[in-house]
């Protein structure tokens, strides 16, 4: 007898390969629109490290692998970017690149919009500047 896997946004979304391409095309925004120059001054030039802590958070955080915490501890994610001034608007940018990232990895309609809101509430609780 098998036991099913359970029913997890990860899942539903395709797994680490559909995470992999949010990540990237989540970067891409990130790296290419005007409008998050922002959000984008506050990374490295070289964005392959944060390309794989987001990829490890969000697999942990949509259900699958906890990839994130085996291999820093708790994400902590307030705490781990106060070095960062983040900004509302550097929070609205980041939300820019996400959801058209979002939109390019198919899901159903209503995992994307709770997605959307979960991700909007993260990136408001990150901004640590009056």
């Amino acid at each position: 007898m098998t036991q099913s896997q359970p029913v997890t946004p990860y899942s539903l979304m395709g797994g680490e390969p559909a995470i992999l391409s949010l990540v990237d095309r989540f970067y891409f925004y990130m790296d290419t629109l005007p409008e998050a120059s922002e959000v984008r001054s506050l990374h490295q030039t070289d964005l392959s490290s944060a390309k794989s802590k987001l990829f490890k958070f969000l697999s942990g955080w949509l259900g699958g692998p906890d990839l994130f915490a085996q291999e820093y501890g708790h994400p902590r994610l307030k705490q781990r970017h106060f070095p960062f001034k983040v900004t509302e608007q550097g929070s609205k940018e980041w939300m820019l690149c996400m959801n058209k990232a979002l939109y390019e990895v198919a899901m159903p309609d209503e995992l994307r919009k709770n997605i959307k809101q979960a991700l909007q509430d993260l990136a408001t609780h990150m901004i640590n500047t009056d």
